[in-house]
């Protein structure tokens, strides 16, 4: 296998500094350059060609954002945007991902080299993912870590037992239970865009670091006609309404008589991930069964691949964003090995699918 070729562009040259020794430290990548502003990126892209580009938003002569639109209006080459938490930041980094960056990583604004050193597992197991997506011309534009980490690959067991029944007796409420990683945030707008105002609650995981879930959810409830919000704990899972888990916590969906409510809580990661798709989709099989339906869209690995064939086995219909429109089609290919996947559409079909197989009672 070739080894994943990176061009660093950033204005600092300590980060650069440091991203060049913390990314050659796996075996799987070439640094072939950097750059400290996009007009010298231009050159080297040039030249190299590179897989992947680490990209900074805020640097002199242009800024990474009016990049980034316009390599992906033209060239599109997969992008990791390194952003500072910040306010700004946090809307900056969402822009970048609506733009057509594959992931986005916090960028600390103090200790920066000791706190992205700390981060390595994820900064390279992000490259390497990014570096499968598969990217299109944006001309209309409207946290996998590696095997080798230092923490196990735990799974939903870690938060909740799986249930010991098939499925729960049949409610007035229905669920729609929706997980997503890489090329997610896209992915969702586009499905959450389509669910009428009177849809029936809707609970989401996209892998999302801490601080970005509330300004991503702001600016989904902005384009959609159902309210999006973060979730938090103890909200009701009602109609006209989307859950959205915050950047490091799980979510679970509980049952209270006839009624759904979230529950967040901290815990380990489960799959390398918090929140993980496999925590909400075992909750929503457990409590939910036969009463929701569940999508899983595009994403690097199989966070919620084991999830969704246990909704399906408690009675819930599962759909699975197809390899085409995917980004990444790791998460949606795990499922459907796993057996736990009904039908396989396109991403333009999945919430027409879902909204098709809601009991209305």
């Amino acid at each position: 296998m070739d080894k994943v070729k990176v061009l660093i562009v950033d204005d600092s040259a300590l980060v650069r500094q440091t991203l060049v020794s913390i990314l050659e430290t796996d075996p799987m990548i070439e640094i072939i350059g950097v750059a400290a502003d996009p007009f010298i990126a231009v050159e080297r892209i040039k030249e190299c060609k590179p897989d992947v580009i680490t990209l900074d938003i805020e640097m002199p002569r242009m800024d990474g954002l009016t990049f980034l639109k316009k390599l992906m209006s033209q060239h599109p080459i997969p992008v990791v945007v390194i952003s500072t938490l910040t306010e700004k930041g946090t809307d900056s980094a969402l822009l970048a991902l609506e733009y057509g960056a594959v992931e986005v990583i916090a960028k600390p604004k103090v200790n920066t080299k000791a706190l992205l050193e700390q981060s390595k597992i994820e900064l390279c197991g992000k490259v390497k993912a990014a570096a499968q997506a598969h990217l299109r011309k944006k001309l209309n534009l409207t946290s996998e870590r590696s095997s080798n980490g230092v923490e196990p690959k735990l799974s939903a067991d870690a938060i909740l037992s799986k249930a010991k029944y098939a499925s729960m007796v049949q409610t007035t409420e229905s669920v729609i239970a929706i997980g997503a990683s890489t090329g997610g945030t896209e992915a969702l707008r586009v499905v959450l865009e389509e669910f009428p105002a009177d849809s029936p609650g809707i609970v989401v995981v996209q892998h999302m670091p801490e601080m970005f879930t509330k300004q991503f959810a702001k600016r989904l409830n902005d384009l959609c006609k159902v309210t999006v919000k973060e979730a938090e704990n103890g909200d009701k899972v009602i109609r006209g309404q989307v859950l959205i888990a915050p950047g490091g916590k799980h979510m679970l969906v509980k049952r209270s008589g006839a009624m759904y409510h979230v529950e967040i809580i901290d815990g380990p990661l489960v799959n390398r991930h918090r929140p993980s798709v496999d925590v909400l989709f075992r909750s929503v099989a457990r409590f939910a069964g036969k009463n929701a339906v569940g999508a899983i869209l595009t994403g690097m690995g199989d966070d919620g691949a084991v999830g969704m064939l246990e909704m399906k086995d408690a009675g819930a219909y599962t759909v699975a964003q197809d390899e085409k429109t995917c980004v990444v089609f790791g998460m949606p290919k795990e499922a459907i090995k796993l057996g736990g996947v009904e039908k396989i559409v396109p991403l333009s079909e999945v919430t027409k699918t879902l909204l098709s197989k809601v009991k209305v009672l």
